[in-house]
């Protein structure tokens, strides 16, 4: 049995990673950080203005006081796969332009690598049973600058992904993001993201001595490399958002977004040529220290058994905790039986480095 999802792990790794359906190509980078906005089901375009910002709309960086820092840590799949996040963000010219790094990784760990359990004359020793990962890393480098027109920012991401699945095969990329963001003297906000305005490019090698024993394992199975490049397609993403505020202690910040793909998907919206998916977030705050937050958002159209279909949706909390300055957050996704997929909890922290002046 061991033997059997081993081997499976490692084959639906490779075809997975190598597929050429160009739409869902480093689909780990739109998972989301900050279990802030994970928590408002990713509705944050038009409102994000902290560190976190470098991967939601890095226009938003260029309202940063000051350095900040972010810390996130999430389990998928009952915990067998692992989603950390990490960034750091600074002021520039006085206020006017600002910069800040960020590094994803999402990885399967410790899998049995059984290639070589059975030798040539077909005795098993469990001494030949190797440990590998499966790992996607996405480094962003951002820069946020005013704009002459008062309340408007843009904002720009260069991205360097790295994939690798253990010895048999490791990828390069690199993509481009784009972003504005505006706010009018009414509390107005509004956001643009442009995701892989380029269209992303990982050209994938192939380790021939590693993976001729994934095609000796199984007998007639993977005799054939995989394609070597992969193009990931732009992706738009428009958001509104307001505050209001009650009695100086209570707040209620609302955000619609609507993300749209440029290809067929199953989202609500769906033509050969765009996608268009909806979010909508609040955000319940009480004197500036404490948040309650939820969102729904990922609506898709699911074919059933028989033949019909009907429409799923994400729904999500979170919780957020602010003291001077430092920042707790925790959010609750992919709730009950709305999605395919499994919870997950997940945890953030951000320091804001006025905490020290």
């Amino acid at each position: 049995m061991k033997l059997k999802v081993s081997l499976l792990l490692v084959f639906i790794s490779l075809s997975l990673n190598a597929q050429s359906v160009r739409k869902y190509s480093n689909e780990f980078m739109n998972i989301g950080v900050d279990a802030a906005a994970l928590g408002m089901s990713n509705a944050v375009v038009a409102k994000t203005m902290d560190v976190n910002s470098g991967y939601w709309n890095p226009a938003g960086l260029a309202k940063l006081e000051d350095k900040q820092i972010a810390l996130m840590h999430s389990s998928y799949f009952a915990n067998i796969a692992n989603y950390d996040y990490a960034a750091f963000a600074m002021p520039l010219d006085d206020g006017k332009s600002a910069i800040g790094v960020s590094l994803i990784r999402f990885a399967v760990d410790d899998i049995l690598d059984t290639t070589e359990l059975i030798d040539e004359q077909g005795n098993v020793n469990y001494d030949r049973i190797k440990l590998f990962s499966t790992a996607d890393y996405g480094v962003t480098f951002s820069y946020a600058r005013h704009l002459p027109i008062e309340g408007l920012y843009y904002g720009i991401n260069a991205k360097i992904i790295r994939r690798v699945i253990g010895d048999f095969a490791s990828s390069w990329g690199f993509g481009l993001d784009a972003a504005l963001q505006f706010e009018n003297q009414n509390n107005w906000k509004f956001g643009i993201m442009a995701r892989d305005i380029t269209t992303t490019y990982n050209n994938w090698a192939f380790n021939e001595e590693a993976f001729a024993r994934v095609q000796n394992a199984v007998e007639g199975q993977n005799q054939e490399l995989p394609e070597t490049a992969e193009i990931t397609i732009p992706k738009l993403q428009i958001g509104m958002s307001k505050k209001f505020v009650y009695r100086h202690d209570y707040s209620l910040e609302a955000e619609f977004d609507i993300n749209m793909r440029f290809a067929q998907t199953n989202d609500i919206i769906s033509t050969k040529s765009i996608s268009v998916n909806p979010a909508l977030g609040f955000e319940f705050g009480y004197i500036d220290m404490v948040y309650l937050r939820t969102g729904v958002g990922n609506f898709q159209r699911e074919l059933q058994f028989d033949n019909s279909e009907r429409t799923s949706f994400q729904p999500s909390l979170g919780l957020g905790f602010k003291y001077k300055g430092v920042h707790l957050d925790y959010a609750f996704t992919d709730i009950g039986d709305q999605s395919v997929a499994l919870y997950s909890n997940v945890f953030s922290v951000k320091l804001d480095f006025s905490l020290f002046r």
